[in-house]
C-alpha cells in the first residue's frame, strides 16, 4: 500500500529553519527539575511561547519555522521529564526515571511557563502557540493566567476528556478480534488497522477493557520485562496515525529514549485526567472554564485537520461552540491529519502568525 506524502516539503515553508539560537539553557524549577529552553528570532520582537505536544514530546528548531524571525521572539522549551529537560523519564536508572515524574502535573507545567517568562524578562502578554497536548496546556495556562496571554493559536484540539482518550486508545480493544473485525465502536482503529493490531496485542485480552490502565501497569514498573516493547508500541501508534498520509519512516517515534519518555509521561497524565482541576479521568475542565478566556477577550485561532484521528475534529467543534459567541474565534479546517507538519496545517499556522495584528519589530 502506498501513499503520496502529506508532510510539508522545503518549498512549502515560508521561513527557513534557524541555524542559530538567540539563547538557550536549563532553568531550575524545583523538585530537582531543570527545563531546557531555546530561543530564536528577534530578541526585541513580540514574544510567542511554543508549547509542544505529548505530554512527553519535545521541541526542535524546525518548530520555529511557523514564525517570522524578524517579527517574533520565539521561545520553546521541553516540558518536565522529556526532551533535553532533566531528569528524564527515559533514564535507564529507575530512580532517575521515577524522579522525572515527581511533581510533574499540569499545575507544575503552568508554573514552569511563568518561571520561564520571568527568567527571560517577558513582561506583558504573549502569544501562546500549542498543538495537540500543547493546545490543552495553552488553554489551561490561559484559564489560569489570562492577563499573560495576548493570543491563543491552537492546533489539533485536545480536551483530554475520557471520550477523547477512548476514541484513540480504547476503540474496540475490549472485543478486538482480527478475524471478526467488530467495528461497532467508533475510534481511530477504523482508519489504521495495522497500527491498531500492534498496539492492542501488547496487552493480554483480559486487560483490554481499559487500555490506558493496562499500559500504566507496565509503565509504572521501571524493571518490567516488556517496558520498552510497550513504550515503543504506544509511541509508534501515535506516529502511525498522525499524518494525512502515513509516514514511511517512524524511526523517531521508535527511538528507545524518546518512546520511553513520550509513552510513560502521556500515560501518567492520562491516568490522572491530565491533572486538570484534579485527577478525575472524567473531567471536562477546559470547556467548563472556557468562560475565563471569553471574559478576558483573548482572540483564539483554531487550526484543525479535517482528517485528524489522534485528536478528531469533534473536540475542536466543541471548543469553538463554547467560545464563538463570547470572544473572537477564527476556526480553520485544513485538508490534513494531526501533525503540525502536514502541509496544509503548516501553511495555515504560518499564515495566521503573519496576519496577527501588530507591527513588525525592528532589529
Amino acid at each position: 500500500m502506498s501513499y503520496t506524502a502529506s508532510v510539508a516539503e522545503e518549498s512549502d515553508w515560508k521561513y527557513p529553519e534557524p541555524d542559530e539560537m538567540v539563547g538557550w539553557g536549563w532553568l531550575p524549577v524545583g523538585s530537582g527539575h531543570e527545563i531546557y529552553w531555546h530561543e530564536y528570532g528577534n530578541p526585541l520582537g513580540e514574544p510567542v511561547m511554543f508549547l509542544h505536544g505529548g505530554p512527553g514530546g519535545a521541541t526542535s528548531p524546525k518548530q520555529a519555522r511557523f514564525f517570522n524571525p524578524r517579527r517574533y521572539r520565539i521561545i520553546l522549551f521541553d516540558q518536565r521529564g522529556c526532551g533535553k529537560s532533566r531528569p528524564t523519564v527515559a533514564s535507564p536508572d529507575p530512580q532517575t526515571a521515577s524522579a522525572a515524574l515527581v511533581d510533574n502535573t499540569t499545575d507544575h507545567l503552568i508554573a514552569d511557563i511563568e518561571a520561564l517568562r520571568a527568567h527571560l524578562g517577558v513582561k506583558g502578554p504573549m502569544h501562546v502557540f500549542g498543538g495537540s497536548w500543547g493546545s490543552t496546556l495553552s488553554l489551561a495556562y490561559a484559564i489560569r493566567h489570562p492577563d499573560s496571554v495576548k493570543t491563543l493559536i491552537l492546533r489539533g484540539i485536545f480536551l483530554c476528556r475520557r471520550k477523547d482518550l477512548d476514541y484513540f486508545y480504547q476503540g474496540n480493544a475490549r472485543v478486538w478480534d482480527p478475524q471478526t473485525g467488530d467495528t461497532s465502536v467508533p475510534g481511530t482503529y477504523l482508519f489504521f488497522p495495522e497500527a491498531w493490531k500492534t498496539f492492542v496485542e501488547v496487552i493480554e485480552p483480559a486487560k483490554r477493557g481499559d487500555m490506558v490502565k493496562a499500559y500504566a501497569e507496565i509503565f509504572e514498573d521501571s524493571k518490567h520485562p516488556r517496558l520498552q516493547e510497550a513504550a515503543t508500541a504506544w509511541s509508534v501508534f501515535e506516529g502511525s496515525t498522525s499524518y494525512l498520509a502515513p509516514e514511511k519512516d517512524l524511526s523517531s517515534y521508535a527511538e528507545p529514549e524518546f518512546a520511553l519518555a513520550f509513552a510513560r509521561i502521556e500515560n501518567h497524565y492520562f491516568m490522572n485526567g491530565a491533572f486538570l482541576g484534579g485527577t478525575d479521568r472524567d473531567n471536562n475542565y477546559l470547556l467548563e472554564n472556557a468562560g475565563v478566556i471569553a471574559k478576558a477577550k483573548i482572540p483564539v485561532y483554531i487550526v484543525q485537520g479535517q482528517f485528524d484521528q489522534v485528536c478528531p475534529r469533534f473536540q475542536a467543534d466543541d471548543l469553538y461552540a463554547a467560545l464563538k459567541d463570547k470572544t473572537k474565534v477564527t476556526y480553520v479546517v485544513t485538508t490534513a491529519g494531526h501533525s503540525q507538519f502536514d502541509r496544509e496545517t503548516a501553511k495555515a499556522l504560518t499564515e495566521i502568525m503573519d496576519k496577527l495584528s501588530g507591527p513588525v519589530a525592528k532589529g
